[in-house]
């Protein structure tokens, strides 16, 4: 126990009270100290709720100002409106950061500690995931990201207590990409990208797809003329001795001529570096990554974020398990199409920037709109892979299947596919 106790202090391990406002979230590390230097401490604050207890296991730091706060705000959404709600959380659960410590034995102490149901914020988390639902079949658990609930999926585990959650980001990565298209002055457009998996790939087209439309369709652009390159920096974030440096990557973008740069990263490298370049007197812009506040990092040349709301979701699972009534399912959370961004039932969002202009934010508008109400099918054939085998045939339209699981990227991409 004491190992583990020393282990979970290591990647942070925090109790976060319901009874305080969140503005002034009291956050305290369940170290050694706190319990004597024996065991870690698996009982709640004295002063703390009785009632239903979230255990939220992070990838990343929870003030990344990318993907792990997003699932850090989504909680505090449940917390907002669950008024018997508490949760605690652990951060960097990752085996880069923490080698020899799984994100199932943080599990383990989360529900030792009284969670009552488990969320685990990336596709790393996988089989911690599995390993958490077999282990606790009595506790609700939560992967944001992963098949393993999805009947027709190629992974489907029968496990009534765990659910997969994610949000459509295919539609916000298309959004993004027409952005880009709108805004790019020449056509060159960077994206960088984390590590390559089906959901990456599939991101990575998304994105491209909406690039390709708006390039041709609005800028009447000649597509052999747009240059789409995704360089792919080994993991969700930087981990020197371990990834590339997504600062010279970013650099990399600008450098080589790419005005406009995107990012699937977790963190915030392709904002501070287009910032930079921009002071040096280059004429770039970019899309930062799911956190509504990303263009706050550069307002001046920010184009906008797709943005990734996990409140809704989450507070619908745990209103379920709180009331008994949780069963696991497969959740791809779909935008309001009437109202994006409205934080109550909109699981995907757009957030227009200052540098978006006002010609193309009405482009954009229109963009948005049709892909609503399905005059824009982005996925209808003929598409193919980028070693041009056929992904969709002429006159089809790409099923969910199809979607979620991508062997490669689209034609049309210059960047790895593998």
């Amino acid at each position: 126990m004491q190992e583990r106790a020393e282990n979970l202090a290591a990647v942070g391990f925090h109790p976060v009270r319901h009874a305080f406002e969140l503005g002034t979230i009291a956050i305290a590390l369940l170290a050694l100290a706190s319990c004597g230097g024996g065991d870690v401490a698996t009982d709640p604050p004295a002063d703390a709720d009785d009632g239903f207890k979230i255990g939220l296991i992070l990838v990343g730091p929870k003030e990344d100002a990318g993907w792990s706060q997003a699932h850090f705000n989504g909680v505090e959404y449940v917390i907002e409106n669950m008024p018997d709600a508490s949760f605690d959380f652990a951060d960097r659960v990752n085996p880069a950061d923490q080698p020899n410590l799984q994100a199932s034995q943080v599990a383990d102490d989360l529900i030792d500690s009284g969670a009552d149901m488990i969320i685990f914020n990336s596709d790393d988390h996988k089989d911690d995931a599995l390993a958490t639902a077999e282990s606790h079949p009595d506790v609700a658990v939560i992967h944001a990201s992963g098949d393993s609930a999805w009947e027709e999926g190629q992974n489907f585990q029968d496990l009534p207590n765990l659910s997969n959650v994610m949000v459509q980001m295919e539609f916000g990565r298309a959004i993004a990409g027409c952005a880009a298209a709108l805004e790019t002055q020449d056509g060159k457009i960077g994206f960088l990208g984390p590590l390559i998996n089906d959901e990456t790939r599939r991101l990575v087209s998304a994105a491209y797809l909406g690039a390709d439309y708006c390039w041709q369709v609005y800028r009447e652009g000649d597509p052999a003329e747009l240059d789409f390159k995704v360089s792919w920096i080994g993991f969700w974030f930087n981990i020197p001795g371990v990834t590339l440096d997504p600062t010279q990557v970013a650099d990399s973008f600008f450098n080589d001529g790419y005005d406009v740069v995107m990012t699937g990263i977790d963190t915030p490298e392709a904002a501070t570096q287009a910032a930079k370049a921009a002071e040096a007197g280059n004429d770039v812009k970019f899309l930062h990554y799911t956190l509504p506040t990303g263009c706050d990092l550069a307002p001046d040349i920010c184009i906008g974020v797709p943005t990734y709301n996990w409140g809704p979701s989450y507070l619908e699972a745990a209103q379920a398990a709180a009331a008994g009534e949780f069963e696991g399912s497969f959740v791809w959370a779909e935008p309001d199409w009437e109202d994006m961004n409205n934080p109550d039932t909109s699981a995907v969002g757009f957030v227009q920037g200052e540098a978006l202009s006002e010609e193309n934010t009405a482009l954009l508008s229109e963009f948005i709109e049709k892909l609503g109400d399905g005059s824009i099918d982005l996925y209808e054939g003929p598409l193919n892979y980028q070693d041009g085998s056929e992904f969709v045939a002429a006159g089809q339209t790409a099923t969910p299947e199809q979607i979620w699981y991508m062997p490669q990227l689209l034609e049309g991409i210059d960047g790895a596919s593998e």
